[in-house]
């Protein structure tokens, strides 16, 4: 049910991690807190932070020693109330005092400091910091201020590092002000957040994003076309950085921290419509909440990729600290925020200080080099001279077929990407005709320039190298193996002439080694479901003494009706696998049908050549 489910989080979350524990008050009174405080025995500023639910791992992700020391948890999207509060400070506060560090909104700064006016009446030494460090909206924002967004965290890290140091609670309140006078946010989104038990919000229309709203949905700063990421990052970073509002005080020639946010985090259906499931329903859909969940890490390391060097660059700021991960999230809300926090070795100690805080990212601690430059490339052990590398200034013959006949099966790779793509889709993961025309692409350009075509055993080699430089997934490295063993069983024939019998025995060497190191053989429908029927029919034909050309004519035939036939196997190997025999039935196999393609186009082009000769 709806009013379980932050409960039910926090059960979870304190079994998950043993250094959590909760107070027994359910349902009013949700608090996170660290399992080896007690007031009683506490010697240290306690750090309490919290506010409404929904924007998980905040604030009871960061619950532990060095960070927060409890978690105030409202209902989703709501305020919590004076007693969670107040249960909260009684819990964990001892004689050093207790520091609350609030997010700006109305009601989270009432309740909070409700509960510090009469926790200070208890006799409690009480300090309130908050936090309002969005920079979307234009100044002036009347009495309500600035929101708290995803700064808050650093302000919590700072503050928790502060107290766990024994530091006194003025001086901890004041670092925990001051950074929070250094951070300033702004997020941006594609969607609308889901509230519970309410339809979505439709404002944001297709190709549309919206620039710093809020979250829990509140409009932001404008709705905008989908730009790509990096004018987007642009854009956040100019507006938190603007001399114009002045929101923070940084300037050329200083360091800097940045945070960059996911603020995405699934809702599960039963929150999203009030529906009760059993037991085993909701255990299913948290699983499949956490599965699948947007604002990727890939998109967000895209994004700090994208702002680091904006920030050197543009700015002319050092950039010390780049956190990257899912901080403070919203309902169902696709999208990313940006926080930059000014910094100075105060501030970067007590973010580089130890917490056993969860969700606080590990690994980011020490100074980072002003800019990265990639790790050289370890040289090559290959015995190959140097001079056997380019494309020769003439042509042999044999050299002139070799680079008609690449040039052929490349193209027509080239021209099957979309068809491939399509038929994958249904059978893989839909990216066989873009995967194979990256390889493509790159052996036509690399042809012209690195090729030694009159030396065919290089030059499958280098074709090679060409894949395994641009192509990825499965399909890549079964094409570098291939060519691998081509090459090494051309290498042994003799440089000024492979025969037709040489190449035959190449593919088969190839069709073996690829069998080997995949694991597939003859109708496990895969490339080799092309391959070696034609690689028999080659030798079938070689051998009785027909025309070399019409003999890889007659195989490439076979190669199409073995591509063909894939229709009519059930999947032995490869993503393929997954999938129904009904859906397999109705599309061949992508990779099949792409090795007969590049094998027929050869085999025409090496007939033409023959005719016109």
């Amino acid at each position: 049910m709806v009013a379980d489910v932050v409960t039910e989080f926090i059960e979870g979350l304190v079994e998950t991690y043993p250094g959590l524990q909760f107070l027994d008050g359910f349902p009013q009174v949700k608090v996170v807190l660290r399992a080896d405080v007690s007031s009683a025995t506490y010697n240290k500023v306690a750090v309490i932070s919290g506010g409404g639910s929904g924007h998980e791992p905040a604030h009871a992700g960061f619950v532990g020693e060095g960070m927060l020391t409890a978690a105030i948890c409202g209902d989703v999207f709501a305020s919590p109330p004076v007693d969670s509060i107040l249960a909260g400070i009684r819990a964990v506060t001892g004689p050093m005092g207790c520091l609350l560090i609030v997010t700006n909104y109305t009601g989270d700064r009432l309740n909070f400091g409700l509960a510090a006016e009469q926790a200070k009446s208890e006799g409690y030494k009480v300090e309130i910091v908050i936090v309002g460090d969005d920079c979307a909206l234009p100044p002036p924002r009347g009495i309500a201020g600035r929101r708290g967004l995803a700064g808050t965290i650093l302000v919590n890290k700072i503050a928790g590092a502060a107290a766990a140091a024994g530091l006194s609670l003025a001086d901890v309140a004041a670092e925990a002000k001051r950074a929070s006078e250094m951070v300033g946010t702004m997020g941006v989104a594609l969607s609308v957040c889901t509230l519970p038990g309410q339809v979505t919000s439709d404002r944001l229309g297709p190709g549309k994003m919206e620039l710093g709203l809020g979250i829990h949905g509140e409009p932001g700063a404008a709705v905008a076309d989908l730009q790509p990421v990096d004018v987007v990052v642009s854009h956040v970073l100019k507006q938190i950085l603007s001399t114009e509002t002045n929101y923070v005080p940084i300037t050329r020639g200083n360091r800097v921290v940045l945070m960059i946010n996911g603020i995405d985090r699934k809702v599960p259906i039963y929150v999203q419509e009030a529906y009760a499931y059993s037991v085993m329903e909701l255990n299913f859909l948290f699983f499949m909440m956490r599965l699948l969940g947007a604002t990727p890490v890939m998109e967000l390391m895209i994004a700090a990729g994208k702002a680091v060097p904006n920030l050197q660059l543009e700015h002319g700021l050092a950039v010390e600290r780049v956190y990257t991960g899912s901080f403070m999230t919203s309902l169902d809300m696709a999208g990313f925020s940006i926080s930059i926090m000014k910094a100075d070795e105060v501030i970067l100690k007590h973010l580089d200080a130890t917490t056993k805080a969860p969700h606080w990212p590990v690994g980011v601690d020490g100074n980072r080099p002003p800019a990265k430059i990639p790790v050289p490339m370890p040289p090559s052990h290959s015995m190959k001279s140097d001079e056997s590398l380019g494309r020769p200034l003439q042509l042999s013959q044999q050299g002139h077929v070799l680079e008609v006949t690449i040039e052929a099966a490349a193209e027509a790779v080239v021209n099957l990407r979309d068809r491939l793509n399509e038929w994958d889709s249904k059978v893989g993961d839909g990216d066989c005709g873009s995967t194979m025309y990256r390889g493509a692409t790159a052996i036509l350009e690399d042809k012209k320039k690195y090729y030694p075509l009159n030396d065919a055993a290089e030059t499958v080699n280098e074709i090679g190298a060409s894949i395994r430089r641009v192509m990825g997934g499965t399909s890549g490295i079964l094409y570098h193996i291939f060519c691998k063993a081509a090459y090494a069983k051309l290498k042994a024939s003799s440089k000024s002439g492979i025969t037709s019998k040489q190449w035959a025995e190449a593919l088969e060497a190839s069709i073996a080694a690829v069998s080997k190191y995949g694991g597939a053989t003859a109708g496990y429908r895969t490339m080799l479901d092309a391959l070696i029927p034609a690689a028999a029919v080659l030798q079938e034909r070689l051998s009785a003494g027909i025309d070399p050309s019409t003999a890889f004519i007659l195989s490439s035939e076979a190669a199409i009706a073995g591509a063909e036939s894939t229709k009519h196997m059930q999947a032995q190997a490869g993503r393929s696998t997954y999938i129904s025999p009904e859906i397999l039935a109705s599309v061949p196999d992508p990779g099949a049908m792409a090795a007969a393609a590049w094998y027929r186009a050869a085999a025409l082009a090496v007939k033409d050549m023959y005719q016109a000769s």
